[in-house]
């Protein structure tokens, strides 16, 4: 069976029964937009059991292969939610980069040195790809109800959520939502709805993107040149999709005129002087671009809350706006849910703001910075970059300095408020705030990963070492689940630890290559709760029922 042509793909309207109902309709959660953030946003509420309308004035997916680089942390949510696999099955893979100089490689990397991850780095995927497994993902839940061509026309907003005019082919209805997730892309209708503008930069550059069909022996690789005797004076990146296709990206320049750029006859010498005038290759889609780096001052107004490009934007070289939509995505969902179940005060929708915010702040710090690298705005900044490239063949300290882009990583929260501050001394990455490493694991003798385990919810991982804890620790590992915000203790194992003893109840995997141990500074008792999210809440060295109770109730914004 081949692939489903998802770009020929067409979605009909469908008259729904709250366009004839006699009284306003009301909706727990609203999302505008069907993208990437959107249906998955969707997704992750809908598999907490919150019932979400998706609204979208379109009725086909993205156009051409627009965002393509997916990081292992968007796999990582992505698995959760049941698409991670088909998304590394169609994407191509990848964790190596190389940096050159003109003619010469001054630097090659590897953003996943070392062994025992689910994920790669990164993958390659055309972004109507991944639309089109999330929208097939959400068109399996019952939870979720999409609706094409339907464009949000007007917002109101009230005490108790927001009023929506929608515009469609029968004409216009509205519709009560108690919370409006706007993931309505950078040009937000939302956003201008309610008055709000994205504040930044906009760089005096334009790029070129052209997708290029072709049989090519270029390895799996992200490849950069600065400077190259085939575009010189300019930059150009290199990247494999599937499909045999080849993301290309030729730095313009600001003076260049964006509608000729993108003719064939301007666009076809440039790809045959990367790839040589005997070249054979089929120019699928084409596009010009220019860098911007913005953000929303607030993400939170009311009950209308904004995720992904309709929140913040940033330059492509990076990866770091799509990934950060998905977790803008997945910081929300389980707040939300929590809010819509009366589990958590309105107020913990603030730290979504707070985090998330704090996220875009570090993206679009990264971006620009990355930005000003690539495209010297000046002699002396262009001789400091050169000189960089040339010194980075030879010595390490100069590639560090080296920018074509820093790919996109999570956000460490390390100054949220949901954290509970050690108590104890540790090493390592796990501090409170940081999102939770992967490791191999076995779940009755079988391969599994850890990451698998965290299922939505939240967790405390207690390391017992050898020997499982005494009756009354078990006791209060199983009281967790039955707190009113339940916790789902896993127990981490090392050989040989029986684990037939375990009451039913409480699930165990066994750290036999003590790889989950080591990421986390673990040591016999140490406990940590990790929140639905899978970013860490609290740690400690000794498990301690009141004091989880206390990071849990601080987590969810009730201390």
């Amino acid at each position: 069976m081949g692939d489903i042509d998802f770009q020929a793909m067409e979605f009909a309207y469908e008259k729904h029964a709250d366009q004839a109902a006699s009284q306003l309709a009301r909706h727990q959660v609203v999302v505008v937009g069907a993208g990437p953030v959107g249906l998955t946003t969707a997704l992750d509420l809908a598999r907490q059991g919150v019932r979400v309308v998706v609204l979208d004035d379109d009725f086909r997916l993205s156009t051409g292969s627009r965002a393509i680089c997916f990081s292992k942390r968007t796999l990582e949510i992505w698995d959760r939610l049941g698409v991670g696999q088909r998304m590394i099955d169609k994407g191509v893979s990848w964790n190596v980069g190389k940096v050159f100089f003109r003619e010469q490689e001054v630097w090659r990397f590897d953003l996943l040195p070392e062994p025992g991850h689910r994920r790669p780095a990164f993958i390659n995927l055309q972004q109507y790809y991944a639309e089109g497994y999330l929208y097939e993902q959400a068109r399996q839940e019952p939870n979720i109800d999409l609706r094409w061509k339907n464009k949000v026309a007007g917002v109101e907003q009230r005490d108790d959520g927001v009023v929506l005019n929608v515009e469609t082919p029968d004409g216009a209805y509205t519709l009560h939502a108690d919370w409006l997730i706007a993931c309505d892309g950078a040009r937000s209708p939302v956003r201008k709805l309610i008055g709000q503008e994205s504040h930044g930069r906009i760089f005096r550059d334009r790029f070129l993107i052209a997708d290029v069909k072709m049989q090519a022996d270029f390895p799996t690789e992200r490849w950069f040149w600065f400077d190259p005797p085939f575009h010189p004076n300019q930059s150009v990146l290199l990247h494999r999709q599937p499909d045999n296709v080849w993301r290309i990206d030729f730095q313009l320049g600001w003076n260049a005129d964006p509608i000729e750029a993108v003719k064939p006859e301007n666009v076809l010498p440039r790809i045959r002087a990367l790839l040589g005038p005997d070249a054979r290759f089929e120019l699928e889609w084409v596009s010009v671009y220019t860098f911007a780096c913005e953000r929303m001052d607030k993400f939170r107004h009311g009950r209308i809350v904004f995720a992904g490009d309709s929140a913040h934007r940033v330059s492509p070289f990076g990866a770091r706006g799509a990934n950060s939509g998905v977790q803008d995505a997945e910081n929300l969902a389980w707040k939300l849910k929590l809010v819509l179940a009366g589990q958590a005060p309105d107020t913990l929708i603030d730290s979504y703001g707070a985090e998330r915010e704090y996220a875009a702040d570090e993206n679009i710090l990264n971006s620009s910075r990355a930005t000003d690298f690539i495209t010297p705005k000046s002699d002396i900044s262009r001789s400091f970059r050169n000189a960089v490239l040339n010194l980075a063949k030879t010595h390490p300290f100069a590639r560090s300095l080296v920018n074509s882009g820093r790919l996109s990583l999570p956000a460490t929260y390390a100054a949220s408020p949901l954290n509970t501050p050690d108590a104890d001394a540790f090493t390592g990455r796990m501090v409170p705030g940081a999102v939770a490493l992967d490791a191999p694991v076995e779940t009755q003798g079988t391969p599994d990963w850890w990451l698998s385990q965290l299922d939505g919810g939240f967790v405390l991982a207690l390391f017992c070492g050898d020997a499982l804890p005494g009756r009354e620790a078990l006791l209060a590992l199983q009281a967790l689940r039955l707190a009113p915000v339940p916790v789902k203790a896993v127990l981490v194992a090392s050989p040989p630890c029986d684990l037939s003893a375990l009451p039913g109840e409480l699930a165990a995997v066994t750290d036999r290559e003590g790889c989950l141990g080591k990421r986390y500074d673990a040591q016999t008792g140490t406990a940590y709760l990790i929140r639905p999210d899978q970013h860490i809440a609290a740690r400690w060295r000794a498990f301690d029922a009141a004091a989880i109770a206390a990071a849990v109730n601080r987590a969810t914004g009730r201390a």
